[in-house]
């Protein structure tokens, strides 16, 4: 059997159950938010700071950001060891592979490093 050190996890049972935790964690964080915006239309940038600077929502925004990063890597790495084979783009595919999925990683690593102090620094 063929694992990869750039995977998730082990198993692809483990992938399918993480991004479908993941999903569900981010379709409650966005009618959370959904919710909020439709009860309050007439928001301010005080209401906005008081609903996103208060800890509940701190946490759950951190857990969302958690969840989407596990979610789009689930998803990136599938798409890139399913499409960047050697009988799509020749001999150099294992190199290209590595280097979408350094670049994928970076990306996210850029994103949470932007949302901890987007969320964290209220």
């Amino acid at each position: 059997m063929v694992t990869s050190a750039t995977s998730f996890s082990r198993t692809g049972l483990t992938d399918f159950i993480v991004q479908r935790v993941t999903a569900v964690i981010l379709l409650a964080y966005t009618a959370c938010v959904g919710s909020f915006f439709y009860d309050n239309p007439g928001l301010d940038h005080a209401a906005l700071v008081g609903y996103f600077g208060h800890i509940g929502m701190q946490i759950f925004s951190t857990l969302a950001i958690l969840s989407t990063i596990a979610h789009a890597w689930i998803g990136l790495w599938t798409v890139g060891t399913d499409y960047l084979l050697p009988g799509h783009i020749g001999k150099s595919a294992t190199t290209v592979r590595f280097i979408y999925q350094l670049i994928c990683i970076l990306v996210l690593f850029v994103y949470l490093l932007w949302a901890m102090d987007m969320f964290w620094s209220l």
